[in-house]
């Protein structure tokens, strides 16, 4: 029993031994072809020098790679290969890297290609002066500069590069440039995935387009479909406009933009500026307009002053030399010597003509409302009406007329309040001096007035109200200087005392002081709290892993200590080079790659 039980365990150890013997064998580095065989101990101890003939290259194998080149130098006790000229290594049906020169482990499973590197997957390529590739990892690694191409997506060089192939991921470190037809991307940190050309941008980056260039400092861009979106410091520059604000989409091939949250449009030539927290833009010969809404505030940027315009949405369009601003539902303008409100506003940058307008009694909930006429107040007066139309000069960006369509209505207070001067009519047209005050009005057809009467001194005199065919108006230093009225119906002068108090009221008399904007903020009062939505973006930049990590130093340095081990002494015996690659590593661990500081 005991010698049967003795000679099972024998056995069992013999075919241990004999699998293990197989297995080592499988992992060892496999000459399969070599024209020549020679023996140098001096300049290659315990090696083989293997070279071509000329029928083919030498071939060498290792468990899923295989490797042609013109001349080998074998270490088969380190199990370590050097491979010279026109060297080629395959890895399965996916991998094919060309070099002039390659190391490569079979212990560690590390290769270091240098000279003219070319590395190619189905998706991408990959040139550089030197590489390393991990077979464990499924890595590639340069840092002394490189290029990838792929067809479609263009052409990138980075100074450092890594490609994770199980991913498809590439990611680029400082100076990276990708060039294709249709745009030029530059950012100092850089991810690319080969298979789908998504594009990962962070820190300061740049995607340069024919028609326009983006800037930001966290990115996405669709190499393969041209869309993208900026976040952090986001800005896009095209033709005569800059958009900027917290998160932008962008799709090149419709020439189409959207922005959300604190956006600021620029428009270079007009001298003018949008904001909101919500745009669209549409750019080309086709299409050029803008669309912004939340908050919406139109600038145009004057000399001396400036005019804001707010609405609930606003609408630029057409070309620069032909641009029109449309602003739709609560509209509010300021200007310091000016202010109005109105249902829509319609501006001509062309002509100089801003409309007024009046909102439809169809669209009104109340058919008798009056708060919803167009109005303008220009420092002491308040006009509206049912149409007001405001005309400047484009180039001198004074104010010239103004006229109000059907019911016009001119109120100003009477200088000591005792009261309100008043002029109605159809139609009224209004002059401006140089300083953009009014200097003359003319009311026209149907006019009716009262008007306080004040002598030098400014005690009042008396009270006219009367009816005429229409009334001109006369103003000196912004206070009525004199009043003529034509084809006068009837009219009387009454003292203070006399005047009916029911009669010191015109017909449609309606005094909005109080909704008159004293100031840009003024142009907000009305509208509700302002939510802005959250905006995830992208996720923060993920440094590198280190290439050279502490998985890597560990199978290193055991495959230096079995070769220690292994070796006979020999004075002329040089170390594996494997040192290579070690000496690499630890220069890499104390030169780590930074990421840039990144949020939101």
């Amino acid at each position: 029993m005991n010698s049967t039980f003795r000679l099972f365990t024998i056995l069992i150890v013999a075919l241990f031994f004999a699998f293990h013997s197989v297995a080592q064998s499988k992992k060892k580095i496999e000459i399969k072809y070599s024209g020549f065989l020679n023996v140098d101990e001096v300049n290659y101890p315990g090696a083989k020098i293997l070279t071509r003939d000329d029928s083919e290259q030498v071939h060498i194998a290792h468990e899923s790679i295989n490797m042609w080149c013109d001349k080998a130098i074998h270490y088969s006790s380190d199990n370590f290969i050097e491979a010279y000229g026109n060297v080629k290594m395959i890895q399965g049906d996916t991998i094919n890297m060309n070099s002039k020169y390659v190391e490569y482990s079979g212990k560690t499973k590390l290769a270091f290609a240098s000279g003219e590197v070319i590395l190619t997957d189905p998706n991408s390529t990959i040139t550089s002066d030197t590489l390393y590739f991990d077979r464990i990892k499924q890595e590639a690694f340069y840092r002394s500069g490189g290029t990838v191409v792929k067809d479609s997506s263009g052409t990138i060089t980075s100074k450092v590069g890594r490609y994770y192939m199980n991913l498809k991921k590439y990611q680029f470190v400082h100076d990276v440039v990708l060039v294709n037809p249709d745009a030029t991307i530059n950012s100092n940190y850089f991810d690319f995935y080969s298979d789908t050309g998504h594009a990962y941008l962070y820190g300061p980056s740049t995607i340069v387009t024919e028609e326009s260039k983006t800037y930001c400092e966290k990115g996405f861009y669709d190499t393969e479909n041209k869309v993208g979106y900026a976040v952090k410091k986001s800005r896009i520059n095209y033709d005569n406009r800059i958009i900027e604000g917290d998160s932008l989409y962008f799709d090149n091939n419709i020439n189409f933009s959207s922005a959300t949250n604190n956006i600021k449009v620029t428009d270079t030539i007009n001298n003018s500026v949008v904001k909101g927290h919500y745009a669209e833009v549409f750019r080309g010969e086709e299409k050029d307009s803008l669309f912004i809404t939340k908050r919406a505030l139109a600038i145009t940027v004057q000399e001396k002053d400036s005019l804001y315009i707010h609405a609930d949405t606003l609408m630029v369009t057409g070309k620069p030399e032909k641009r029109i601003t449309r602003a739709f539902r609560n509209v509010k303008m300021y200007k310091s010597d000016m202010s109005g409100k109105s249902d829509s506003v319609h501006v001509d940058h062309e002509t100089g003509l801003m409309k007024f307008i009046n909102i439809s009694k169809f669209s009104s909930p109340d058919q008798f409302a009056t708060v919803r006429k167009p109005i303008i107040w220009n420092i002491k007066n308040q006009i509206t009406g049912d149409t007001i139309h405001l005309k400047s000069n484009p180039e001198t960006e004074k104010i010239d007329s103004l006229i109000v369509f059907e019911n016009a209505f001119l109120i100003s207070r009477d200088t000591l309040d005792a009261g309100y001067n008043q002029i109605s009519g159809r139609r009224l047209i209004g002059l401006f001096d140089d300083n953009n005050d009014l200097n003359q009005v003319d009311i026209i057809k149907n006019a009716q007035s009262i008007y306080y009467f004040r002598n030098d001194e400014g005690k009042l005199v008396g009270i006219d109200k009367s009816k005429s065919g229409s009334i001109k108006i006369l103003l000196s230093e912004k206070e009525i200087n004199e009043v003529r009225k034509l084809n006068q119906i009837d009219g009387d002068i009454y003292p203070d005392n006399e005047f009916p108090e029911n009669q010191k009221l015109l017909k449609g008399f309606d005094w909005r002081e109080d909704e008159r904007p004293l100031g840009v903020e003024d142009l907000f009062s009305d509208d509700p709290p302002l939510e802005l939505p959250i905006i995830k973006g992208l996720d923060d930049y993920i440094p590198q892993e280190e290439f050279f990590d502490e998985n890597m130093l560990e199978r290193i340095n055991k495959a230096d200590k079995e070769s220690t081990s292994n070796e006979k002494p020999k004075a002329s015996r040089n170390l594996p080079k494997t040192a290579r690659i070690k000496n690499t590593a630890l220069k890499a661990k104390k030169n780590k790659l930074i990421a840039p500081k990144t949020s939101q």
